[in-house]
């Protein structure tokens, strides 16, 4: 598949973890690859240790060698921090580039900066394109989940190589060109936010088995095991039943035991909240698995917490696990709706025209929220759905009809038993919202009226209104 042209077929700059991984991945794939990196001394011993692989592999002693080995029109892949850093290199490269070459960032980057940036190649002849990679080094070195967001003559060159190396669900590649800017990053951003919500979702069942049922780390990870081949079937169950049932060789105990409880965070889940926000929606799935890691922080408060203030938690029984399960699925249901709720009002507000149908078929696999879920979810959207609303369609509401009420079962046990499950709660709240036509917002509107006469509308008359209010009698 190598290219007749002279020069490699595209350049990779930046041969950290997942760099390298990609340089592989294209090589392994007959293409040609030009590899540098900002420590030179780098490249020479990762193309020795790519064994036959290192024949397809240019290593060069300049980024002005890189550059000019490579064919034109180039592709240039950035597997750098995105942002001072990638700053920094596009200003150093963009000397070096001639009309038609792009430049791609496949980074963890804020979609706001792939947008800036884009708009600064406007008018230069030269291509800017924002791609999330999902997938981890795993999937970037043997089929990755890929998001481009950017010009049609850069997907026209770069769509063969990458639809090469991606992922493959029943053979169709796992990556798409999704629209221009930041339409590529922003799906990346909400990828890792519904991935931070599917994370906290299941750790909350393992800690409610855990705390409230007394079960064992193994106990639990063959639980989760089982439930691999049903419809919770992902890779994050697959992965928790096996992080649950490794043992520590240091003690003989399970090792996430010996595991402080303490989550990072990298900012993309952080930065879906904000957007969602900006654009007027609550994932509230999300921001409650986001603000969960924010409390994990918050050890030595929680140390002092656990021997001084009262719970009044009761003794309840356990849900059994058939309704755990259920429970767990109705609330992945949610956190996706939310999370292509707010795909659906950013393609709106920045014009992207993004296809969710296609969105959930590039997620079924090499990304870390593929799922058996996302199969349902992509026929969903092939369907069509009522305002684009994932719950509203048939198959959804159908699945929703057997597992809500499992999920409010498990919420009440958690809460009557002293146990957090934040994101949980927050599904079920979301979807107690959503199903009911007359909420109680309109009391908020009269508080507002009342103490900075911002109006409000009547049900039955039209334009904005005030109330002639009972002034506040005190004795």
């Amino acid at each position: 598949m190598t290219s007749g042209k002279p020069g490699a077929d595209i350049g990779v700059f930046g041969l950290g973890t997942m760099g390298s991984a990609l340089a592989l991945n294209f090589a392994e794939h007959g293409f040609r690859v030009a590899v540098f990196n900002k420590e030179v001394d780098w490249i020479a011993p990762f193309i020795a240790t790519a064994g036959p692989l290192g024949d397809r592999l240019v290593g060069a002693a300049s980024l002005a060698e890189f550059v000019a080995s490579i064919a034109r029109p180039r592709s240039i892949l950035f597997m750098i921090p995105s942002g001072a850093p990638l700053d920094a290199m596009i200003a150093n490269i963009l000397p070096l580039l001639e009309d038609g070459d792009t430049i791609i960032d496949g980074g963890n980057a804020d979609f706001n900066d792939t947008r800036r940036r884009s708009a600064a190649f406007e008018g230069t002849r030269r291509h800017f394109v924002g791609m999330g990679v999902s997938g981890g080094a795993e999937g970037a070195r043997h089929g990755p989940s890929m998001m481009v967001g950017g010009t049609d003559h850069s997907w026209q060159h770069l769509r063969p190589m990458v639809e090469a190396i991606a992922a493959k669900h029943n053979d169709d590649p796992c990556v798409a060109h999704l629209g221009p800017d930041g339409a590529g990053h922003f799906v990346k951003t909400v990828h890792n936010g519904i991935e931070y919500a599917d994370m906290q979702m299941i750790a909350e069942i393992y800690g409610l088995l855990r705390d409230a049922g007394g079960r064992s780390a193994p106990d639990i990870g063959a639980l989760f095991e089982s439930w691999q081949d049903g419809p919770l079937g992902s890779y994050l169950i697959e992965v928790s039943a096996a992080v649950l049932q490794t043992t520590d060789g240091a003690t003989g105990k399970p090792l996430v035991d010996m595991i402080l409880d303490q989550a990072g965070q990298k900012g993309t889940g952080r930065w879906t909240v904000i957007e969602a926000l900006k654009l007027g929606q609550s994932a509230s799935t999300i921001e409650a698995a986001v603000g969960a890691r924010g409390w994990s922080s918050a050890k030595t408060t929680r140390e002092t917490a656990d021997a001084v203030l009262p719970t009044a938690a009761q003794t309840t029984d356990l849900p059994d696990e058939a309704t755990l399960a259920s429970a767990l699925l109705a609330a992945r249901i949610i956190s996706h709706a939310q999370g292509f709720g707010v795909l659906l009002a950013a393609s709106t507000a920045f014009d992207w025209q993004l296809d969710m149908a296609r969105i959930s078929e590039i997620w079924r696999a090499g990304c870390i929220i593929r799922s058996k879920l996302l199969d349902d979810i992509a026929v969903a959207f092939r369907a069509g759905l009522p305002d684009g609303e994932l719950i509203l369609a048939p198959a959804m509401i159908e699945t929703l009809e057997g597992t809500i009420g499992p999920l409010r079962q498990v919420v009440g046990a958690a809460v009557l038993s002293g146990v957090a499950v934040p994101c949980l709660s927050a599904a079920l709240a979301w979807y107690d919202t959503m199903h009911r036509a007359r909420g109680t917002a309109n009391l908020i509107q009269a508080q507002r009226d009342f103490f900075g006469a911002h109006g409000f509308e009547r049900l039955d008359l039209t334009g904005a209104q005030h109330g002639d209010w009972r002034p506040i009698t005190r004795s």
